[in-house]
């Protein structure tokens, strides 16, 4: 087992406890954690896809006889010509998602998390609650521990440490099931409750 530091509400070091080296102290893989976080950032990309001729709805007639009407020939409204047609060569819908399996996602997010232990960018705290919705009693918390800017991790849902955080910038509160590879990534501190580090032993060991 290897120990992390729990800090009490004023920044202090209260004691150590213990964490699973398996979640917390595996080696940093860099190739895998950079295609876990490249399979997730493209499966977010959405493609809006155009119809062609064939796609689009109606024409099932010709709009008016070929002959005498002193128009030109039309055979369908569909066609690329007429407004609401089909495109002559559409853009289609691409699937971007990258396959990744469970076994390498829970690589990815140990190694990640352990990469946060080793530049001691991690903070555990017992927890962090907000008796009530405002920026200021956060920023009076965060301050205890030195920061401005963090992802904040808990077990359960709370509202009024989430509308606390809503206009602090760069500060944002998810939980344990709610966190990904990019937003521990993009965060220079994590704070994390004791509850949610036992949950992602849990989860990932």
């Amino acid at each position: 087992m290897m120990k992390l530091a729990l800090r009490e509400s004023n920044g202090l070091e209260q004691k150590d406890i213990e964490v699973s080296p398996v979640t917390f102290g595996r080696e940093f893989n860099e190739a895998l954690i950079h295609q876990v976080v490249n399979a997730y950032l493209t499966d977010r990309i959405r493609t809006v896809g155009q119809k062609t001729r064939a796609e689009v709805s109606g024409g099932g007639r010709k709009p008016w006889k070929q002959k005498g009407t002193g128009r030109a020939r039309a055979g369908t409204i569909r066609s690329p010509l007429w407004k609401g047609g089909g495109k002559t060569f559409a853009a289609q819908n691409r699937d971007c998602s990258q396959k990744v399996n469970k076994k390498m996602y829970r690589g990815a997010m140990c190694s990640i998390l352990s990469e946060l232990v080793r530049q001691e960018r991690l903070i555990v705290v017992e927890q962090l609650v907000c008796a009530e919705p405002k920026t200021k009693e956060l920023i009076k918390q965060l301050g205890a521990y030195g920061l401005t800017e963090a992802l904040i991790v808990t077990t359960e849902w709370d509202a009024n440490l989430y509308l606390s955080s809503r206009n602090v910038p760069k500060v944002d509160v998810r939980q344990v099931t709610n966190v990904d590879p990019v937003s521990l990534i993009k965060h220079e501190k994590v704070i994390m409750t004791l509850g949610a580090v036992r949950q992602f032993e849990e989860m990932l060991g």
